[in-house]
């Protein structure tokens, strides 16, 4: 059994491979039928002096997404797609499909989401699949060879991390219990373990949005390094960037070219981003017209002005101490910001890093715990790792889904997930 991806390993040899009918024509006594396994396309010519009864008899019933079995010669042929075409000598009709509900023609996102499930099929959903599979790899082994250790935080538990107001709640026999919002609580007790920990897993958070850029359940890694310093936290963030985008450019040329993305905007992602503070980027915005005032939160139209001056990713810190995570760690020079950071993608993908500076003072943690009117029994554990053996640490976390729309040119996430759960929408 031979793979599509590996055709030009067998040039002039004989080879089988199963997939499904993508398309097919016939003149009578010939027909060009692209079969779809996986790992690619292929064209397989079927003349009709050169291929028994069965197999003729098979292609003229086959229709699209008919699981067939194909033997036949490989040829290089740089007018077929992949630039090889198999010459077949039989093909048997595996199963008979049905009509396949997603035509060529315009379906409406309604239907194609009711569909999902076979949606997955089309050219450009398979190339955005492909994108993330290959930034999720790339995310394993730039931590892996930093020398991380991969640490699995839980996905039940007990307290919030990013507010209260977003949390889905579930039973845990009799007791209250949460989906994760973030691994970051329970990776820090990690570093003291181990010093350069992640985590990498889904997450959620009950958000009543309807935008293009928010998820139920979404997939984040999340580094925490012992020792590590605001600053030094910002380089990583950048270099961590720059890293998946070199390997995306590098190794998903084909997909992109399916999603039809404009590559030169990802080239131009090179260090040094640029850095402003959070007050600079207000005043920019207040400049532009845009009546936002200092201490409020950005919005999705804010972030798409600020990165509208730069052709690179945009990084943004110190941040009002209100309007972020308790656990942030405030400026030493200005205890009004916090010593947290945005990172934000250009042509309107926004925020797709944030992170901090972790509070290491227990009696700080404890003020800010209260501060934020969250239930000390629930983080207990967490002030420990203040009690015994604190340290300055930073982190950061990194939502897949936004990080995988911006190199794929896509505009909704609900394309960079296999199953996207959204606001009045789990089915299927």
């Amino acid at each position: 059994m031979t793979e599509i991806r590996n055709l030009s390993q067998h040039v002039n040899e004989e080879v089988t491979l199963e997939g499904w009918l993508a398309n097919k024509r016939s003149s009578g006594k010939i027909a060009f039928v692209q079969v779809r396994d996986g790992s690619g396309t292929a064209q397989v010519v079927a003349s009709r002096s050169e291929v028994d009864d069965a197999s003729w008899q098979a292609i003229q019933e086959a229709v699209q997404e008919s699981t067939v079995r194909v033997v036949g010669r490989v040829n290089e042929d740089h007018r077929a797609p992949g630039g090889y075409e198999i010459h077949a000598s039989e093909l048997e009709l595996l199963a008979l499909s049905e009509e396949f509900p997603i035509s060529p023609k315009e379906h409406g996102t309604a239907f194609l989401m009711e569909h999902r499930h076979l949606w997955l099929r089309s050219s450009k959903q398979r190339a955005a699949l492909r994108v993330r599979s290959e930034v999720c790899q790339a995310i394993r082994d730039y931590f892996y060879d930093g020398g991380y250790t991969l640490v699995d935080s839980p996905i039940l538990t007990p307290a919030a991390c990013e507010g209260t107001s977003t949390l889905f709640e579930t039973d845990y026999f009799g007791d209250k219990a949460y989906l994760s919002q973030s691994g970051q609580l329970y990776l820090e007790p990690a570093i003291a373990a181990l010093g350069k920990v992640y985590c990498f897993g889904p997450t959620f958070r009950a958000e009543k949005s309807k935008t293009r850029r928010h998820l139920m359940e979404f997939w984040m890694v999340e580094p925490e390094i012992a020792f590590m310093r605001f600053e030094a936290l910002c380089d990583l963030a950048e270099d961590f960037v720059c890293s998946l985008v070199t390997r995306v450019l590098d190794r998903c040329a084909e997909d992109l070219e399916v999603l039809e993305r404009d590559t030169k905007a990802l080239e131009a992602v090179q260090k040094p981003f640029p850095h402003i503070s959070y007050t600079e980027a207000i005043e920019r915005l207040q400049a532009k017209g845009n009546p936002i005032a200092w201490g409020d939160d950005f919005g999705a139209d804010d972030e798409t002005q600020i990165t509208a001056d730069f052709d690179r990713p945009v990084k943004i810190s110190r941040f009002p101490t209100k309007i972020k995570a308790f656990y942030m760690e405030p400026d030493p020079d200005n205890p009004e910001v916090v010593l947290g950071l945005d990172v934000i993608a250009p042509e309107g993908y926004g925020e797709i890093i944030g992170g901090s500076q972790r509070i290491h003072d227990l009696e700080l943690l404890e003020r800010r715990l209260a501060e934020h009117e969250l239930p000390r029994e629930a983080f207990e554990w967490y002030l420990d790792v203040r009690r015994y053996g604190t340290c300055p640490h930073s982190g950061f976390g990194m939502g897949i889904e936004r990080f995988v729309a911006w190199m794929s040119g896509v505009k909704h996430l609900r394309e960079t997930i296999p199953y996207p759960r959204m606001l009045n929408k789990i089915y299927p």
